[in-house]
C-alpha cells in the first residue's frame, strides 16, 4: 500500500513546522523522526532560552550526522537541568566534563575517534559563557589553535545562572547581578570589560565562526548544519536569555532575543578562516531601551533616578555593531570580507 506523507497547510501562521516550505528548508523539529537528543523531562526554568537553543541545535547536529554524534558538556545550567542523577534528558551519547575542561574533553574524544578510523561519528562539545569565556578559554583558544575536529557551542544567558546570578566575561555593560550591584557611579556592571569571544574565534582563523539567536531557529539550524559540514575547529555563539537571571517574563524569552538583535547589540554573523562573509540585516531597528526596559537587570537605569547617560552609551555600543557589521545594508557576499 502506498504512503503520502500529510500536509499541514498553516497560511499566516509562524508554527514551527511551516509545512509550506519544501522537505529540505523545514526545520528538524517539524519533523516526527527528529532524534530529541534533549528530550522531555528535563528541570530548565519555564521560558528558558538554554534548553530550546539546545534543543534546535543538537536535533540540527544529530541530523547532519546521519544520528552519528557524541557530546562533550561542561558544569552548568544545562548540564545541571538535564541530569539530575541518576535521570537524564539526552538521547546521545553524552559525557559530562568539568566546568572548565569541555573543549579538552571534545578534542580527546575527536582523537580517539580518530585512532580508531571513526570519520563517521562526530563530536561536540556544548557550554554556557561561563565555562566558555572565563573558565574554559583557555582550553577552547587551545582547540582552535590546534583545529581539534569538534564544533563548539556556547549557550550565553549573560551570567552565571546556575551558581546565583554571578557577573561573568559575557556580561553586559550597567547589567545588574549578585556581584555586579545597582549601587555607586557605575550601576552594574563595569563598561570595557570582559570578553567579545566570537570575534576572538574569528582571530584564530578557525574554518567557521558564527553567533546565533532562539529568536532565529531555522537561522540556527542551518549555521549548526553549515558548521558540521565542515571538518576542524567550528564556533557556534548562541544568545539564550535566561528569565531568572534576566529578571524577565518567561513568555518574553524570544522577544528579547530578536530586540537584542534588531537594537544592534547582538549581530548575528558568519565567518569563515579569519573572514566574516555574511550577516543577518536588521529588519526593524529599534532603540535599545526598547531591549533594556523589559528586564529587571537594567531597571535602575530607568525611573525618577535613571541613568539616561548609561542608556546612551549603551547605544553608542549598538550603534557601532551596526556600523561594524553593515547590519542596515544588504548581506555580505560570501568572501567579500
Amino acid at each position: 500500500m502506498g504512503y503520502e506523507p500529510v500536509k499541514f497547510y498553516q497560511v499566516g501562521s509562524f508554527a514551527v513546522g511551516n509545512r509550506l516550505l519544501g522537505r529540505d528548508e523545514r526545520t528538524v523539529q517539524s519533523d516526527t523522526g527528529r532524534s530529541n537528543s534533549l528530550t522531555s523531562g528535563h528541570r530548565a526554568c519555564q521560558g528558558c532560552g538554554e534548553a530550546l537553543g539546545a534543543r534546535y541545535a543538537l536535533d540540527a547536529a544529530m541530523r547532519a550526522a546521519g544520528g552519528r554524534l557524541v557530546a562533550a558538556n561542561a558544569t552548568g545550567c544545562l548540564e545541571v537541568f538535564s541530569t539530575p542523577y541518576p535521570e537524564t534528558s539526552w538521547q546521545i551519547p553524552w559525557i559530562h566534563s568539568l566546568f572548565g575542561n569541555a573543549p579538552a574533553v571534545a578534542t580527546g574524544m575527536a582523537a580517539a575517534l580518530k585512532a580508531k578510523g571513526r570519520t563517521d561519528v562526530r563530536v561536540v562539545a556544548q557550554a554556557g559563557d561561563g565555562g566558555t569565556v572565563d573558565i574554559g578559554f583557555g582550553a577552547l583558544s587551545g582547540m582552535f589553535e590546534r583545529n581539534d575536529d569538534v564544533l563548539f557551542i556556547c549557550y550565553d544567558n549573560e551570567a552565571y545562572m546556575n551558581t546565583g546570578v554571578q557577573r561573568s566575561g559575557a556580561t553586559p555593560p550597567a547589567a545588574r547581578t549578585a556581584t555586579t550591584e545597582a549601587i555607586g557611579d557605575e550601576p552594574g556592571n563595569v563598561f570595557g570589560q570582559g570578553k567579545n569571544v566570537p570575534m576572538l574565534a574569528v582571530a584564530h582563523e578557525i574554518p567557521y565562526v558564527a553567533t546565533a539567536s532562539v529568536a532565529e531557529l531555522h537561522d540556527l539550524e542551518r549555521k549548526v548544519e553549515r558548521a558540521m559540514g565542515l571538518r576542524g575547529a567550528r564556533y557556534v555563539h548562541v544568545l539564550v536569555p535566561c528569565p531568572l537571571g534576566w529578571q524577565a517574563a518567561s513568555s518574553d524569552t524570544v522577544r528579547l532575543a530578536r530586540l537584542a538583535s534588531e537594537s544592534g547589540l547582538f549581530p548575528l554573523f558568519e565567518a569563515e578562516h579569519g573572514r566574516v562573509v555574511d550577516v543577518r540585516p536588521i529588519r526593524r531597528k529599534v532603540p535599545v531601551e526598547e531591549y533594556l526596559r523589559p528586564q529587571g537587570r537594567y531597571k535602575h537605569l530607568f525611573g525618577e533616578h535613571g541613568r539616561p547617560d548609561l542608556v546612551a552609551a549603551i547605544q553608542e555600543m549598538a550603534d557601532a555593531n551596526i556600523e561594524r557589521f553593515g547590519l542596515l545594508a544588504e548581506p555580505v557576499a560570501s568572501g567579500a570580507r
